[in-house]
């Protein structure tokens, strides 16, 4: 956690997630806005009343945002999760356990690999019809987890074969406790890393279902405030607020995911740190031109 912390790019991403999360659990305490009630006019601009102003049926746009992260955040979390433990899973199951086992796996993880995901998910949600924001999490977590178990799958094999896991076999400790306690630590970075990307990838894909109209247009989250405002021509009107506030809350909330994404990279991957590097070399380069 220290070495975390330690990383800029860590450090910037986990601060502007703990931002988001903060902010959507005191959204009670941030307006006095319901943010499905008809509060002022249509499309009225920022205001001291409304400070990210209004959608085209009178709703305040801010309270919408910080209500709406709530939902957002609860899928993007809540899918990421599944994603990652039937990844785990399936991943350290079939490289520790080879044989039958290894095949029967590989073969539904290359049939989920195969099948684009986004028509994949377009067309289950289509079946659905207006999918709520918990259905669509569990669309995306059974949809999602091939590309996680066949990373670690390939960590697992390499990671079965060092000394301690022979010598936890030699005295005969059970497979679930050796897949538990000696490999899965080995492997908890990379599952770090799918669990980022996994959280970016639901929260992006959930925003973009219920834009296209495929989810639950009751439900307050960024995705039902995109589309919302793309029915209503926001641009078109020049009400920009309507449309540019849950668009920069998705960037934003992107950016942090992806710098704590990065961070956790170069932490695991030895090869990718080269802060110390660029020092030293700066340091040589600065000494070189003094003595000149």
């Amino acid at each position: 956690m220290k070495t975390l912390l330690r990383n800029r790019k860590a450090l910037t991403g986990l601060v502007i997630i703990a931002v988001i999360v903060i902010v959507a659990i005191a959204a009670p305490l941030l307006t006095q806005y319901d943010p499905a009630a008809r509060t002022g006019r249509p499309h009225q601009p920022p205001s001291l009343d409304h400070i990210l102003g209004t959608t085209r049926i009178g709703q305040d746009v801010f309270a919408r945002l910080i209500y709406g992260a709530r939902t957002s955040l609860a899928v993007g979390f809540g899918a990421g999760l599944l994603i990652t433990l039937v990844g785990t899973a399936l991943g350290i199951i079939s490289g520790y356990r080879g044989g039958k086992t290894d095949e029967v796996v590989s073969f539904f993880t290359n049939m989920v690999l195969v099948v684009p995901n986004l028509p994949l998910l377009l067309v289950l949600a289509a079946f659905i019809g207006q999918a709520s924001p918990v259905v669509i999490a569990l669309i995306l977590g059974a949809t999602s987890w091939a590309w996680g178990a066949r990373v670690t799958r390939a960590e697992t094999l390499s990671v079965k074969h060092k000394d301690f896991v022979k010598s936890a076999e030699m005295m005969g400790e059970p497979q679930w406790r050796i897949m538990t306690f000696e490999i899965f630590p080995n492997v908890i970075s990379i599952v770090g890393i799918n669990f980022i990307g996994s959280v970016i990838f639901a929260i992006i894909t959930e925003a973009t279902l219920e834009f296209l109209g495929l989810g639950d247009p009751r439900a307050i989250s960024w995705g039902t405030m995109l589309y919302n405002a793309q029915k209503a021509s926001a641009l078109s009107v020049g009400a920009w607020w309507d449309i540019l506030t849950p668009c920069f809350a998705l960037a934003f909330l992107g950016i942090g995911m992806s710098l704590l994404n990065f961070a956790v990279d170069e932490i695991a991957n030895p090869r990718l740190r080269t802060g110390n590097h660029l020092k030293r070399w700066s340091l040589l380069v600065r000494s070189g031109e003094g003595r000149l």
